[in-house]
């Protein structure tokens, strides 16, 4: 997670100063089928992942960061899980500080092309460690929930894409790259963009949730509220930046998604797999997994 614009929305959110308990709202797209029953994960499903990561980590000089050969293997991992389920994956590079890295994007077979819901998590750490929470926790949820998709075989009504940025801690990089390139037509075919930053964090109260009024986005958002109201889980509201979302904003493209919020280890050495609760970060993939279903299976008005 970049700290440079998130810190007073997060840390706001970690001392509960607004609490948001959402009702289900009121429609803002049209079923074409009803919905199939979303799947749920195991820790089992989704920690090993995050141990996958560290290992990468481990083997190449304590972290995972842009330019890195640590880097480039967790791009690696992920990207063969994808393949052998399934997904149509492809390697898009781009160039920072003399180094060159790659987003990684995943589409699902189906689905309407002109209404495509994108999911992603940045997938680098800084140079000063792993960034197990941040992000591979964000990166393991968005990884996990793809490969539900894909054992599911689901057919949904919207196009399903996934990505996976780079360099994001170095100022959203490889995500404004990927938006900056798209063509005015390809924009408008992003319904919307659904960001996971920093998902397992311990000692989580409540779940962070982006409001992004600025372009009227209420369906994910409204979604997830009712996905953890319904379970009695505390939300609170934060606004869009500090995480890839930005740059999707940046670009008049709504976007949702949620964060555990800020971990003691943020940016150190110590943002290791023990800074990771499996409880939280397993939840966090079950309201995923559940909003993308909902999702899924309907067409945005326009």
């Amino acid at each position: 997670m970049t700290l440079r614009r998130s810190l007073p929305g997060l840390v706001a959110g970690a001392l509960g100063i607004s609490l948001t308990l959402s009702a289900v709202p009121a429609a803002t797209a049209t079923a074409k089928a009803q919905a199939p029953t979303a799947p749920t994960v195991s820790e089992q499903q989704v920690m090993p992942h995050l141990r996958a990561l560290q290992r990468i980590a481990d083997r190449n000089g304590g972290n995972r960061a842009h330019g890195t050969q640590g880097y480039a293997d967790s791009v690696a991992y992920v990207k063969n899980a994808l393949d052998r389920a399934g997904f149509h994956t492809k390697l898009v590079p781009f160039t920072y500080n003399g180094a060159t890295g790659n987003n990684l994007i995943a589409d699902w077979p189906g689905g309407d092309p002109d209404h495509v819901l994108l999911t992603g998590a940045h997938l680098d750490s800084v140079k000063e460690g792993p960034g197990i929470n941040d992000n591979g926790s964000g990166s393991a949820a968005v990884l996990a929930t793809a490969l539900q998709v894909a054992k599911s075989r689901l057919k949904p009504e919207r196009h399903l894409r996934f990505a996976w940025w780079g360099a994001e801690e170095s100022g959203l990089i490889g995500s404004a790259d990927y938006v900056g390139k798209l063509s005015g037509a390809e924009r408008r075919r992003i319904d919307v963009y659904l960001n996971f930053d920093q998902a397992g964090s311990k000692n989580t109260r409540q779940w962070l949730v982006v409001h992004d009024d600025e372009h009227g986005e209420t369906e994910a958002q409204q979604a997830f509220e009712a996905w953890f109201a319904e379970r009695s889980i505390p939300t609170f509201d934060i606004g869009v930046g500090g995480s890839d979302h930005e740059s999707f904003g940046n670009a008049g493209i709504p976007s949702s998604g949620f964060s555990t919020g800020i971990s003691d280890c943020i940016h150190e050495a110590c943002d290791n797999l023990a800074n990771v609760d499996p409880k939280t970060e397993t939840t966090s993939t079950d309201a995923l997994i559940g909003v993308l279903w909902k999702l899924a299976a309907t067409t945005a008005r326009r």
